[in-house]
């Protein structure tokens, strides 16, 4: 376990059990070095302990870089909780999560992600003032599939020379929160939608509202398509989906999307354009700091929509150093995390005050 944090950076590792209510949970808070870590809690099924250690890991460092190039004075986290088998009471047992939360003195501030909703954050809240998307804060999901939106549209113009998506054919894997979202701003835009989820009544919802074709998940890989749109769960490019691709852009909503660094490398290799994921979908997080920090919508909208010129200016530098976007994405966050430059390709950061989760 202490070799994994060290290989990803993590400064904290934080565990809890609960047998009166089922909690099982892992916080790993990668970053406070610009102020208190800040990411979502999942609360899904996992095959076995493991599996959501390593999801903790890796989703704590996505966190830190996304926080880093957003500007925002954050550090990186991440919780997981481990959907019970057997029934459980959801309110007692998110309840108990805050409680956890609040032992760590404001270290982490936790939020939405796979798994949870508002409801679940109002229950939090009931325990730790270190908590994001209430009632009260609002859902960020809309946020995020903006952020998304623009980066594909900055995409499109990369490999195409022109912003319109009229007639540009999209692959999207997912269709949650942000990907129903995102998928309606596409669709808005001309583009033609190719879709998949597990769920049938969310394929059946898009191909009712988007005129989307739906494929089956195992499928939405070997689709030719102008571009690629995970917006589900991580991991989604490896070893065993990378050569299937028939595509030209590889842009979405979900974090870890890369296996490992080396897929990002051969996507490039292999002339796909790759839009860094934690870049491309920090909108939420930039909304959830952005609102605890007093910031209003029009703000927060105008630093969102700056994805994209964030994302231009790395494509540039991918070009003209001759290397991978993921990696100039990766180079520039960990100086910006580690202190030891500047901010030339960061978004602005406004504010630099530590951010109060009881404001």
């Amino acid at each position: 376990m202490l070799e994994q944090m060290y290989s990803y950076g993590v400064e904290q590792l934080h565990t809890c059990c609960d047998p009166a209510t089922g909690l099982r949970a892992i916080i790993a808070i990668h970053s406070t070095r610009r102020g208190p870590a800040i990411g979502g809690c999942r609360f899904i099924h996992y095959p076995q302990e493991q599996a959501a250690l390593n999801d903790a890991l890796r989703l704590a460092q996505g966190m830190s870089y996304k926080a880093a190039l957003a500007g925002l004075p954050h550090g990186g986290g991440k919780a997981v909780i481990i959907r019970p088998d057997t029934a459980f009471d959801r309110s007692a047992l998110m309840q108990a999560f805050g409680r956890m939360i609040n032992q760590l003195n404001g270290d982490y501030i936790t939020a939405m992600d796979s798994g949870t909703q508002v409801s679940d954050m109002n229950q939090i809240a009931q325990q730790t003032h270190f908590v994001t998307c209430t009632s009260q804060t609002g859902d960020p999901s809309p946020w995020t599939a903006l952020g998304v939106y623009e980066g594909i549209l900055t995409s499109v113009e990369q490999r195409y020379g022109s912003r319109d998506l009229k007639g540009c054919h999209i692959n999207l894997q997912g269709l949650g929160h942000v990907g129903m979202a995102l998928a309606q701003k596409l669709y808005d835009a001309g583009a033609q939608l190719t879709v998949c989820d597990l769920s049938p009544a969310l394929t059946n919802e898009a191909e009712k509202r988007f005129n989307a074709c739906t494929v089956n998940p195992e499928s939405i890989y070997r689709e030719k398509a102008d571009i690629f749109c995970p917006c589900g769960l991580g991991a989604v490019i490896n070893e065993h989906t990378l050569e299937q691709l028939q595509v030209d852009i590889v842009a979405g909503s979900a974090n870890n999307q890369l296996q490992t660094p080396e897929q990002g490398d051969r996507l490039h290799q292999r002339g796909i354009l790759y839009a860094p994921d934690y870049l491309l979908n920090a909108g939420g997080l930039i909304f959830v700091a952005r609102i605890h920090a007093g910031h209003k919508p029009e703000q927060i909208r105008s630093q969102v929509a700056h994805i994209g010129s964030t994302l231009k200016q790395l494509y540039q530098q991918s070009e003209q150093q001759g290397c991978a976007p993921h990696r100039i994405a990766d180079q520039q966050a960990q100086a910006i995390v580690a202190g030891s430059a500047g901010h030339s390709m960061a978004m602005s950061a406004g504010s630099n005050r530590k951010v109060d989760p009881a404001a």
